[in-house]
């Protein structure tokens, strides 16, 4: 899938399963509503957005320092926004680490040392979310509901993140067994095609190199870059409180009594499911199935218009900026060729 056809898929399912949950939510009272909402907790909600953007910053920041790198809070803030803007046109939102790495690579910093930053800034989000869903669903129950498939999916998201779990201990304590995995992986490209035959030693030299440095990075978080990491935490536990407290101020905008713990567990266990959905972005499910999720907390003629403005607020603000930001500083010919050929882009300019 070609970063034009991401993007066309994320805004066609976006708009499309949006339009459909408004007809089949919105009336009369639903209008009546937000002609009458409160414009304070609307500033507050887009308020707390901007204090998530702060704090992810700052997290680049944070593990940066700790992997004994510097990026600036300006850049912080671009690699913020280009994580919203490559994880919404890739399935599974896999698209920002390789925008982020690109941008870390062109200031000059090693790919392994990139892979690391964004990839732990990835895993800390997981990790919370980790710790915060399990007691949702033990203090909540009903997030699940009783749908078959709802477990079902959960229960694949549990084991998914838990396989990734063990291969990042893998690559941490068993690294060469990392690169033995990597070098079967290269002859299978090489099988394939994918790899050119001259080219196959250069990849796994390549490869050995990149995964000694990632692995050293690594455990600069656990040493000496320990202070910085443990920093990177806390912000990392500050960006999702900042997130998870703007559907409260947008329940409370509309005059809803506001449970906010039971909103804060809502959206923990939806973010978690939405980080694994196949669609580009979690496109047409956030919307549906935050209608469907954010209807037991309030009425359903409110629920879809919840849960698109939960969108607007969370994800569609920074993707917009994202997609500014990739135009302007990278444009959209190295966007694509980011999208598409990032790993062999990098191993020619090495």
């Amino acid at each position: 899938m070609s970063l034009r056809k991401g993007l066309v898929v994320f805004l066609t399912l976006t708009f499309g399963v949006s339009a459909l949950v408004l007809i089949s939510s919105v009336d009369e009272s639903t209008v009546e509503m937000l002609f009458t909402a409160r414009k304070s907790a609307l500033v507050v909600a887009l308020l707390l957005v901007f204090g998530a953007w702060c704090c992810d910053a700052m997290r680049f920041c944070a593990i940066a320092r700790a992997a004994s790198e510097r990026v600036t809070f300006r850049l912080g803030l671009v690699l913020t926004w280009l994580h919203y803007f490559g994880c919404a046109v890739t399935p599974m939102q896999s698209g920002g680490g390789p925008f982020q790495v690109f941008v870390l690579y062109k200031h000059d910093m090693p790919i392994g040392k990139g892979v690391a930053i964004t990839l732990t800034r990835t895993l800390l989000t997981l990790l919370l979310l980790g710790v915060v869903v399990p007691m949702a669903i033990l203090f909540e129950p009903e997030l699940l509901g009783t749908s078959l498939f709802v477990k079902s999916v959960f229960t694949y998201v549990a084991i998914f993140v838990g396989i990734s779990w063990v291969l990042v201990v893998l690559s941490l304590t068993k690294p060469q067994l990392m690169k033995r995995w990597g070098q079967i992986l290269t002859l299978m490209l090489k099988r394939f095609g994918i790899v050119k035959h001259i080219k196959v030693l250069s990849v796994i030299r390549r490869v050995n190199r990149e995964i000694d440095n990632y692995s050293e990075n690594f455990r600069l978080f656990f040493t000496s870059g320990f202070p910085h990491f443990v920093g990177a935490i806390i912000l990392s536990g500050l960006h999702l409180l900042c997130l998870f407290s703007v559907l409260p101020c947008l329940i409370w905008a509309v005059g809803l009594p506001v449970h906010y713990l039971q909103a804060f567990m809502a959206q923990a266990v939806f973010m978690f499911v939405l980080y694994f959905v196949p669609t580009p972005g979690a496109s047409g499910v956030a919307e549906g199935g935050g209608a469907a999720l954010f209807g037991l907390l309030v009425p359903w003629h409110v629920a879809g218009v919840m849960a698109i403005l939960w969108r607007f607020f969370t994800e569609y603000l920074a993707i917009g900026m994202g997609a500014a930001v990739a135009i302007r500083l990278l444009g959209w010919g190295t966007s694509e060729e980011i999208f598409m050929n990032e790993r062999e882009k990098l191993d020619h300019d090495a």
